[in-house]
């Protein structure tokens, strides 16, 4: 199979069709040979590391990655993912957010399943009730997605959950004047933006959201384990982090109580963030990031056309809600997971019979039966080549059923 100058740079096994980017990452060799040099640099003399250099690298990846998603490094602190992120807001909420059974938790069912859950928990510790808006899918246009959620908004609305890239459909979401609404409102607002730091362009201070997290490890290509929360400053005050430590009873006046509660939650391994200006400009250094944003999003629509033209189903969404990565229906001749399968049986075949990784995901479609959609990424190493094996398989898969 073709491949290209760019696969040098990543460790991925050459033995497999790699299409699934966008579930955890792939971080490039001379990055992650940083990441080891810092470890070493750590084991080496811990005190030292943790008591004289902790502090000032931590702060030169703030300031490198505050640059990139254009915010204040004053209102950013790291988090191992987007989901301790989201859990972050949501536990602090339990507490200060004068939440009831008058509440509303306003999100769609697009949600994360993980930071759905996280809702879930948050209803049930404060008898909040959760409002979850049906977002068309197939859908023709963004629009009828604000306004689906703006229409159920109500007095009671006290907080609105959205992902900025869904993980199950891949749509970008009109993100940008649902909060300005929300602003206008008072009504807080809590942005998942999992995929969407290297994805598509970021700038914090334009956006509004009261609260946005989003990971490093998937399109900035990291090393796992690095992302950020964002917190408006008038909202610093009252969020806490999921462990309380020294930071609580600083007498420290020379860093926020923000960033000295959330820089120092314990002993761990921190040089994933310490990795973030690496990632970001040895990318920039051999791509580009606004050409890598331009030809991801050109591979995966041209791979999406060709995917759905193979298969003989229609596009699901408009171009422009695509960043880099698509989803695409499968024929409902598939075989379809039996109650709590973890991994498809289309996705096993793909794997154990094509060596092809990627992932197929049930989704509740408007029709009665539930519907399979594969969502392909696609990162500066992928190939043309590389999805229309997958369009190959899956026709033999097809014209086994």
């Amino acid at each position: 199979m073709a491949v290209n100058q760019w696969q040098q740079y990543w460790g991925l096994d050459p033995q497999i069709t790699f299409l699934n980017h966008g579930s955890h990452g792939a971080c490039p060799l001379p990055v992650l040979a940083v990441q080891q040099q810092l470890r070493t640099q750590l084991e080496q003399e811990p005190v030292r590391f943790f008591m004289r250099e902790f502090e000032g690298l931590l702060d030169q990846a703030r300031s490198h990655l505050s640059q990139y998603v254009h915010a204040d490094p004053a209102d950013l602190v790291f988090v191992p993912n987007a989901t301790t992120g989201v859990n972050t807001v949501l536990n602090s909420l339990a507490v200060t957010g004068n939440l009831d059974q008058n509440s509303e938790l306003l999100t769609t069912d697009h949600e994360y399943n993980a930071c759905r859950n996280a809702l879930n928990y948050l209803a049930d510790r404060t008898g909040a009730k959760i409002v979850v808006v049906k977002i068309p899918f197939p859908l023709q246009d963004a629009a009828e997605i604000n306004q689906a959620i703006i229409a159920a908004i109500t007095p009671k609305t006290k907080l609105v959950l959205i992902d900025h890239v869904t993980s199950q459909t891949a749509l970008i979401m009109p993100i940008q004047e649902l909060i300005a609404h929300l602003n206008q409102l008072g009504i807080p607002s809590l942005v998942d933006g999992a995929h969407a730091p290297g994805m598509v362009e970021l700038n914090l201070r334009e956006l509004g959201a009261t609260y946005y997290t989003g990971n490093c490890h998937k399109w900035l290509c990291t090393p796992k384990g690095a992302a950020f929360l964002y917190v408006q400053r008038e909202f610093q005050a009252t969020l806490r982090p999921l462990v309380i430590s020294h930071g609580a009873n600083s007498p420290r006046i020379d860093r926020s109580r923000f960033h000295l509660e959330f820089d120092w939650m314990g002993t761990g391994d921190p040089t994933a963030y310490f990795c973030i200006p690496e990632a970001i400009d040895f990318l920039e250094k051999i791509y580009g990031w606004e050409k890598i944003r331009q030809d991801n999003r050109s591979q995966v629509l041209a791979a999406r056309k060709m995917l759905a033209e193979s298969l003989e189903v229609d596009l699901p969404c408009p171009e422009s809600m695509i960043g880099s990565m698509a989803v695409i229906p499968l024929p409902d001749s598939f075989p379809t997971p039996a109650p709590g399968q973890l991994i498809p049986p289309v996705q096993e075949k793909l794997f154990h019979e094509y060596a092809i990784e990627v992932p197929i995901i049930p989704w509740q479609s408007n029709s009665p039966q539930p519907q399979q959609l594969v969502r392909i990424s696609a990162q500066i190493y992928n190939t043309p080549e590389q999805y229309q094996y997958l369009a190959t398989a899956l026709q033999n898969l097809l014209s086994k059923v």
